[in-house]
């Protein structure tokens, strides 16, 4: 580790609306989203590109015919082809993983200046046939004679032209997201009006942070869109009582579209530099990313509960309770994972108990119910909120909490 530690200084930060799948930009692939983001930053920062050393850009719906999507990315943006670019995936923390890993170099000396962070088309995902039909296909290319590939094209059967709808399910298990979910919130004893309470802050302060121009400033527009179009500042508990139960459709069922973050399309970048390039550069750190943990469980065990492991090891590490923190930023994948997680913080889970969290400390700019949660581009929207909040308020200290598919987590802290 370089001898000033792990000081990599978040100095800007940008992304696209998030916009719900399907609208506004379901003609975007993730690349041309990831274009837009790094296109946007570089221009907002006023760096030269050609001395930016390293672009570090994630996705989760891939497409094998880029598998290094990050360079592609830097040559549709016209950057310098010196550019290095390297592309990262790992589920819903896939940006703050690109982002820990711009960090870890800058600690190491490796790097003075790099963009990180992720992008997400859920409108465009890359469909495939099925096994029965990749198969035969992969043997047609391969065919040398004419009764080869008529014998394959005579295995070909209506079903195998039509690629499976794709869904966010766990390979391990065979359960959606929200499904776990659901089982981790009968468990811990996560009720729907508490949910719906999370849920209902999220939109309000994701819409005061809009009307007041705070989310405004990180965005930068396209298509005609200039704000997050999933934001409804007018919701109410009893327009949030009325939904109906998505993944237990019973009368047990707690989860619903209003408590639960939408499929969205979206990115999102951030630029960090070392302490002696931001002052070259004459750059006021907004935050530096001080430490952060990363920790993964039984999907079993609760898919979504790896924060409640990944947290408390930062804390104990740091010596920092949750009082140290100004604000709490805690991804919203559902608000019952947000109660669940802070419910295992707060009486122990794994690890053992890390103290009271105050509620008025977490999300104060919405989080990923009201502004939606593409899932690559999470990761930067929150480093980027979080730094300018810390930098507006004067506040000393930050704290990310991003759980991801495959239970796991990442845990990361901010400081000023």
């Amino acid at each position: 580790m370089a001898d000033s530690g792990l000081r990599a200084a978040v100095v800007d930060g940008v992304r696209t609306p998030f916009v719900k799948a399907g609208t506004a930009f379901s003609d975007y692939t993730f690349q041309q989203l990831g274009v837009h983001a790094l296109k946007a930053l570089v221009e907002r920062s006023g760096v030269d590109p050609k001395t930016i050393d390293e672009f570090i850009y994630s996705t989760v719906l891939l497409d094998s015919r880029t598998p290094n999507w990050a360079r592609e990315i830097v040559f549709a943006a016209g950057m310098p082809k010196t550019l290095y670019a390297e592309s990262v995936s790992n589920n819903c923390i896939s940006g703050l993983v690109a982002i820990a890993s711009s960090a870890r170099r800058i600690a190491l000396g490796q790097s003075h200046c790099s963009i990180a962070g992720g992008s997400e088309s859920m409108s465009k995902p890359t469909l495939r046939y099925s096994d029965h039909g990749s198969d035969i296909f992969l043997k047609l290319s391969r065919a040398r004679s004419m009764g080869e590939r008529a014998g394959q094209l005579l295995k070909l059967r209506p079903k195998d032209l039509f690629p499976p709808t794709p869904a966010v399910t766990e390979p391990s298990t065979g359960l959606t997201m929200g499904q776990h979910m659901e089982m981790t919130a009968k468990e811990m004893g996560i009720v729907r009006e508490a949910q719906d309470e999370v849920a209902l802050a999220s939109h309000k302060n994701a819409a005061a942070a809009t009307e007041d121009g705070r989310l405004l400033a990180e965005i930068a527009p396209l298509n005609g869109v200039d704000r997050d179009g999933i934001i409804r500042g007018d919701t109410s508990l009893e327009k949030l009582a009325r939904l109906k139960p998505v993944f237990d459709r019973s009368s047990a069922g707690t989860l619903t579209a209003g408590n639960s973050s939408a499929l969205t399309d979206g990115a999102s970048a951030v630029m960090l530099m070392s302490e002696s390039r931001a002052k070259q550069e004459g750059k006021e750190p907004l935050a530096f990313i001080t430490d952060f943990e990363f920790s993964a469980i039984d999907p079993n065990e609760g898919l979504l509960m790896a924060p409640a492991v990944a947290v408390p090891r930062l804390l104990k590490r740091n010596n920092l309770t949750f009082d140290d923190f100004d604000y709490i930023e805690i991804h919203e994948a559902f608000a019952a994972q947000l109660l669940a997680n802070i419910k295992a913080w707060e009486e122990g889970w794994k690890e053992p108990a890390v103290g009271k969290v105050d509620r008025s400390k977490v999300n104060v700019m919405g989080g990923s119910v009201a502004i939606g949660h593409p899932f690559a581009a999470t990761g930067g929207r929150i480093v980027t909120s979080l730094a300018n909040q810390m930098k507006r308020s004067g506040a000393k200290r930050g704290l990310i909490s991003i759980c991801a598919a495959g239970a796991m987590a990442c845990a990361m802290i901010l400081e000023r």
